[in-house]
């Protein structure tokens, strides 16, 4: 069955960016196809639907470029305008497949920028030079310009001399668009003091900071030790200002991820109490801070927790409280209104009955997930809720990956 080749007619593009065809044993996805397109592709081995990878295109799609092949771009072959339509029609697929609801969903709001928003990245180092990590069974893949990162990144990375991070395995980096500052955290085995040439060679390369990370199943989970210079740079995100590193969670594209977070607080309207489940360092929260008396943060991470609290005695907003506990477990505070913004895997069945049972009348829901998202939207309107505006928002250009801003009310 392996590596048999095929000519196929796509149909239409599914979430993942798989082209999906169908000829008499079924269906087929393909990678790097296009809805309209002939292909020919070769069949990878594997159980459940068949999967390949197209060989040639033998009719061209309008909506084709020649993007660059990178295994972090899954959606770099087409034009900006039709991966905006595409990441639309995923929501919708979603909602009426998965969710079982009909209901309009808005544009795709763009990314102010298509190209070199990241602003983080993390890389192997191999003695070719910065390679991206392994997926889907291929090997590391070493490259001199990544074109999805800040410019600041690429700036580090084109001064770096991989001999020179030895003992190191990987390197992340953070870099902030308000300051222009790239933070670094090295991943490897053993002692702060077996890393510091690495550390000074990223110091001048232009880092203002160098994290160790040791290395672990998920990442940054066995614990991270500043070396040298600062551990957070600070990056705007909508109306607020917010400290980053190159080790915590932050969203990748702080200018995309900040309209959405400005939008989510206008769906969120004004009350007395909003509390803000999976709220990290509170980026959404301090946006819902001048509509309700208070608003309450809770997540389960310390450290996001910690820069959460540092960052409103900055900013002086008194009225938002920072609570260390678990979304599935909430019930005791009485709310208004609730946002989530919860992992790929949506909303665990706990947290859904908590909401369900809370005395909030409204639920903003942020999703990286279309079909996590549509599960749970689906289990709230089949209990009442009504969803109102769905809006689909950009913040991975040239990728299928695409977040969703939406509003439920009782």
């Amino acid at each position: 069955m392996s590596d048999a080749l095929i000519t196929l007619e796509i149909e239409k593009l599914v979430a993942g960016g798989l082209g999906l065809a169908r000829d008499e044993s079924g269906v087929v996805l393909v990678r790097g196809a296009l809805p309209g397109e002939r292909v020919t592709a070769r069949l990878r081995a594997g159980k459940g639907v068949r999967q390949g990878d197209v060989v040639e295109v033998l009719r061209r799609s309008p909506d084709r470029v020649d993007g660059p092949e990178l295994p972090t771009a899954d959606l770099a072959f087409a034009t900006y305008a039709a991966q905006l339509a595409f990441k639309r029609a995923f929501v919708e697929e979603a909602l009426t497949r998965i969710a079982k609801v009909r209901h309009t969903v808005g544009e795709t709001v763009p990314s102010p920028s298509e190209w070199h928003y990241r602003n983080t990245a993390q890389y192997l180092v191999t003695p070719q030079g910065l390679a991206y990590r392994e997926r889907r069974g291929h090997g590391p893949q070493a490259f001199t310009q990544d074109p999805l990162v800040m410019e600041q990144i690429r700036a580090v990375a084109e001064r770096l001399d991989p001999e020179h991070l030895d003992p190191a395995t990987e390197v992340a980096f953070r870099a902030s668009q308000l300051t222009g500052e790239v933070v670094a955290a090295i991943i490897g085995a053993g002692e702060p003091r077996q890393f510091l040439r690495a550390s000074d060679h990223l110091m001048d390369s232009g880092v203002v900071g160098v994290s160790l990370a040791q290395p672990a199943g998920r990442r940054f989970s066995a614990g991270v030790r500043l070396i040298a210079g600062e551990s957070e740079i600070r990056e705007q995100f909508g109306r607020v200002q917010v400290s980053v590193s190159a080790t915590g969670f932050a969203q990748v594209n702080p200018a995309a991820a900040g309209l959405a977070y400005v939008r989510a607080a206008e769906l969120a309207g004004t009350g007395e109490h909003a509390v803000d489940l999976y709220g990290g360092a509170g980026a959404i929260a301090r946006h819902l801070s001048p509509s309700f008396r208070r608003v309450t943060v809770l997540d389960s991470s310390s450290e996001a927790l910690s820069r959460g609290r540092q960052d409103v005695a900055l900013s002086g907003e008194k009225n938002v409280t920072y609570r260390s506990g678990d979304a599935a477990r909430f019930s005791e505070l009485g709310t208004d209104v609730i946002v989530v913004d919860p992992p790929r895997a949506g909303l665990e069945a706990e947290a859904r009955e908590q909401i369900q049972a809370s005395t909030a009348d409204r639920l903003v829901y942020v999703s990286c997930d279309p079909a996590t998202w549509a599960r749970d939207v689906g289990e709230f309107a089949r209990r009442g809720w009504k969803l109102g505006e769905v809006t689909p928002h950009d913040f991975y250009p040239q990728t299928s990956h695409v977040e969703i801003v939406s509003v439920l009310n009782r």
